[in-house]
């Protein structure tokens, strides 16, 4: 009889009963129809959308309530086990991944609204509460939930929350962190935190709330979050320019931002549209093509200053097109040439890089990534799209369909060193909005001092003294 991994008989049965012990603990905590060690739960839950790891989950558990992640957090620290939270497992960083024979906890049953506050206008929910549906809930109260990207119908807001998610209204009204009045978690330690309890003023010392923001699930789990609601915003109207350079986009920036209120302004290059296209059944917008296109929503003005604004981006010879939406529906069919571009190549498997300078070095910033792209990646298909309004740019490089995927990430992760050389140089993020996971966490020191990172580790081992959140993530 040969024994698993070449071990002898008496340590492969004492693994085997500490397994079973362990699964069976986790059955005692949530129940068993809410533990799954079924192998294609194991593969859909142990992967995000990042596709350069193999999944390797001890168990996949679905959370109902808060006690039982405090149960399973001590159980954890005792047997020296990883907690993987999962949301909507949409996150393009490998922060949501199982790979070390980990327990991957779900927040799919935790998805309930708790309650709203009419007179001071927010709502609080569980963390697997659908950023779409909260979006929904919102407008059925006449308010609005402005955080909004490609993913909304599948994304989680504790996901959301954990990477502070972004999105194209950024410029509007900022990250997820600007939307978020309480938390309610519960620490690797084992412990219940309500944090800052809805209020909009409160003074008392560091605002623990935050760090928990954009933490990527590494000190504790979140439970539930209070949020701040908005008003609706006006009308609006839906730009989409054919644009010949990416450098002149601060330009059109600058001149539609002082004529108009802006929501969104989105950049995408040629490439990018087409495989949207190939991918859907929408048609080219423009007869002619054009290298890069910008869309740009914002406040739908009696004056239609708007117009202004466009006359004078021809008239300088920045833009070259465009068409304004005449109607929603024609909104939304501009709206899916940026949004559908991830889901479009996908299948080319793309490493990402999603890169962030201030707004007002993205001219000087696309130029020297576009000099450096065309020396170093000549063999590559390169997509370029972002949220240039908020200095947010996304660069994806396209797996060739003759190579291996092994050998696509080594070469990417070389060349990505000088290219985030250059993030450094301009003082720039290696991550706006994706967060760091497992992809990014080795090209940290980018755009974070050693005495910083130090803090970093140094806040983890507070709130997750054995290590047991999100292991290997971050940092």
């Amino acid at each position: 009889m040969t024994w698993p991994n070449d071990t002898c008989p008496v340590h492969w049965i004492s693994a085997r009963r500490k397994l079973l012990s362990t699964l069976q603990a986790l059955k005692d905590i949530f129940g068993g129809a809410n533990v799954s060690t079924d192998a294609s739960d194991l593969q859909a839950y142990g992967l995000d959308w990042t596709r350069f790891f193999e999944p390797n989950p001890l168990a996949i558990v679905f959370a109902e309530n808060t006690d039982q992640l405090v149960a399973l957090t001590k159980l954890a620290r005792t047997e020296k086990i990883g907690l993987v939270p999962s949301g909507g497992r949409t996150g393009l960083s490998a922060g949501a991944c199982a790979t070390h024979g980990e327990i991957v906890v779900s927040f799919d049953k935790m998805n309930r609204v708790v309650g709203f506050n009419e007179a001071e206008a927010n709502v609080t929910v569980e963390p697997g509460l659908v950023t779409a549906a909260l979006q929904q809930f919102a407008e059925e109260q006449n308010l609005f939930y402005p955080v909004d990207f490609a993913s909304s119908g599948a994304s989680q807001i504790g996901g959301n929350i954990a990477t502070n998610a972004g999105g194209i209204r950024v410029i509007r009204y900022g990250m997820t962190r600007a939307q978020i009045l309480g938390l309610k978690v519960v620490t690797g330690s084992g412990e219940i935190l309500d944090l800052n309890k809805g209020l909009l003023k409160n003074n008392t010392g560091y605002d623990l709330r935050h760090l928990f923001i954009g933490s990527e699930g590494t000190l504790g789990f979140i439970t539930e979050a209070t949020i701040q609601l908005q008003e609706p915003p006006l009308p609006s109207k839906v730009i989409l320019l054919a644009i010949s350079s990416m450098t002149d986009c601060l330009s059109i920036l600058t001149t539609f931002r002082s004529r108009v209120a802006l929501s969104a302004f989105e950049f995408f290059s040629d490439l990018a549209l087409g495989h949207v296209i190939d991918h859907s059944e929408l048609q080219r917008p423009f007869e002619i093509g054009s290298p890069f296109y910008v869309l740009i929503e914002c406040d739908d003005t009696k004056d239609e200053s708007y117009l202004s604004a466009f006359e004078a981006c021809v008239a300088n010879g920045w833009v070259t097109d465009g068409i304004v939406a005449s109607s929603g529906q024609q909104a939304q069919e501009l709206w899916q040439y940026r949004e559908r571009i991830s889901e479009s190549i996908t299948p080319r498997t793309p490493y990402k890089n999603d890169i962030a300078v201030t707004v007002s070095q993205v001219p000087a910033f696309l130029s020297d990534i576009d000099q450096l792209v065309q020396a170093r990646y000549p063999e590559f298909e390169i997509v370029w799209f972002g949220h240039i309004g908020d200095g947010n740019v996304h660069l994806n490089i396209l797996k060739p369909e003759d190579w291996e995927t092994d050998r696509f990430k080594s070469e990417c992760e070389t060349v990505s060193e000088e290219l985030l050389g250059l993030v450094e140089k301009f003082g720039g993020s290696i991550s706006a909005e994706h967060g760091v996971g497992l992809l990014k966490k080795n090209h940290l020191g980018f755009s974070r001092t050693e005495p910083e990172i130090a803090a970093l580790r140094a806040i983890k081992r507070v709130f997750d003294p054995d290590g047991v959140m999100n292991p290997g993530k971050l940092i």
